[in-house]
């Protein structure tokens, strides 16, 4: 039996220390790190490798649920992988152990307030937004394109496709800034 800690944050500048002491603690044999968006699996590389990893008897080894996935979809999913390995999954800060009906159900409970708590930080940012544009300081992020280099190196006759590849843009951007 091998235990799998995986760890995860969501953005670049938050540290993985905090979960990876715990997992440690926690005697995980391999331990998983990355910083990725919770609210899909997509592109969450580490997480795909300890699923395919995972063999009968070990144990997914995680600190919280929301380290885990943040829609109850993407939750059961990963539960089901793990449950068609033969393996179970297992939190250090929740009585979660997939072995057992009382933590199953527990499981379920915790990944619906996840996704809960996701869909309410979404609410408050568009309320955020909302205010901001009525009160007219909403100005969104900075361009990331310059609209006059587009159209100057389109003058010098490049293509949007050369364009695109140049300034390592999308084509769509290329053809929204030439139309502006």
């Amino acid at each position: 039996m091998t235990v799998i800690g995986y760890a995860r944050v969501s953005t670049t500048d938050q540290n993985l220390e905090v979960q990876e002491s715990a997992l440690r603690a926690a005697r995980c044999d391999l331990i998983r790190s990355e910083k990725r968006s919770g609210t899909t699996t997509a592109g969450r590389e580490e997480l795909r490798t300890v699923l395919d990893f995972l063999r009968s008897g070990d144990v997914l080894m995680v600190t919280r649920i929301d380290r885990l996935a943040r829609s109850i979809g993407d939750l059961q999913d990963i539960v089901r992988a793990v449950k068609a390995k033969g393996a179970s999954l297992k939190a250090t800060e929740q009585p979660i152990d997939t072995s057992t009906a009382a933590g199953k159900c527990f499981l379920d409970m915790l990944g619906v307030f996840a996704e809960f708590e996701t869909n309410l930080r979404k609410e408050r940012q568009l309320e955020g937004i909302a205010d901001a544009k009525a009160r007219g300081v909403y100005r969104g992020r900075k361009a990331s394109i310059d609209p006059e280099k587009v159209k100057a190196m389109k003058a010098e006759g490049m293509g949007p496709s050369a364009i695109a590849k140049a300034l390592k843009i999308g084509r769509a951007s290329v053809y929204r800034a030439l139309e502006g």
